[in-house]
């Protein structure tokens, strides 16, 4: 079994890896070098509560869900107006190609992830 801090640094990896950030990433996020997120994400060190903090801030999620070690919630960075343009383009370009199974496939997909 896992150490509470190899599982909080998984936590962390998988929040940040949601988010689409590399660790060089959430390291500028919250001021700190990269290889001190790495540390953290393979279990070697605990990061303080008001680095904790931070790191939940910069992932979007709560501090007890990355100590959560079933599931964690992580919620969609905000999307501006035009990259909600260019994605909703991208899509319908991709869905005019699709035939009537993948259609009906992307549909189910798309109801059961909105619902």
């Amino acid at each position: 079994m896992k150490s509470t801090k190899q599982q909080l640094g998984r936590k962390i990896k998988e929040a940040r890896k949601a988010q689409g950030l590399s660790q060089e990433q959430l390291a500028e996020k919250i001021d700190i070098e990269s290889k001190h997120v790495s540390r953290i994400e393979v279990g070697a060190n605990y990061p303080s509560l008001q680095r904790l903090e931070q790191i939940a801030s910069a992932l979007n999620v709560s501090i007890k869900d990355l100590f959560d070690f079933t599931t964690i919630p992580v919620k969609a960075p905000a999307c501006d107006d035009s990259k909600r343009k260019s994605l909703t383009k991208n899509i319908e370009k991709m869905l005019k190609k699709a035939d009537e199974k993948t259609l009906s496939m992307i549909y189910k997909i798309i109801q059961s992830v909105t619902d």
